[in-house]
């Protein structure tokens, strides 16, 4: 699915949030992988569970046709800085439901990025027949965490020990949620 692209003025920084097009998996396949290796709050070490240009092609086109899907990306310059991924289903049990990913070059935090791709997320989903939006968080992302809780989110469980980080600890990942008020 589509959304109409949206333009942001924070802290002297002009950026757009747009749909991904087809033109941008080259630029997404790269930024994935820049941003995979600038924090261990994503699942992936840099480099794993690699997606080519190829690979993205696809995940737009997949995208762009579901109706339960969307993917958002925001630029600055013409250059992909972050992005946010919706992804549902279409079994009647569960089609009401998406869980999402997102992401933002380290660079670029401090500029309400990942908040303004979440708004326009929960502003798909609430206008869209999405019930319910979740996401898996690692605990020691406070930042994250607070942000979600700011936009409705709530604390629905933790699997314990579920990420082995490089300092050779495991940590707690938090599920949370957000059901769409009636």
């Amino acid at each position: 699915m589509r959304i109409e692209s949206k333009k942001f003025f924070i802290n002297d920084l002009f950026y757009t949030i747009r749909s991904a097009v087809e033109t941008d998996a080259k630029a997404l396949s790269e930024i994935r992988l820049q941003i995979d290796g600038e924090t261990e709050n994503l699942d992936r070490e840099q480099g794993e569970d690699f997606i080519d240009e190829s690979g993205f092609k696809k995940i737009i086109a997949d995208d762009t046709e579901g109706s339960n899907n969307l993917f958002l990306i925001a630029e600055v310059d013409h250059q992909i800085v972050g992005f946010v991924r919706a992804v549902g289903n279409k079994l009647r049990r569960t089609s009401h439901r998406v869980e999402f990913g997102i992401a933002v070059l380290k660079d670029y935090w401090g500029y309400a990025i990942g908040r303004n791709l979440l708004k326009e997320l929960i502003q798909w989903g609430d206008s869209n027949r999405i019930r319910k939006i979740s996401l898996h968080v690692l605990e020691t992302n406070d930042k994250a965490v607070k942000l979600y809780e700011s936009l409705g989110f709530t604390i629905e469980g933790i699997f314990k020990d579920d990420k082995l980080l490089a300092d050779g600890n495991y940590y707690n990942t938090i599920v949370m949620g957000r059901i769409k008020k009636k």
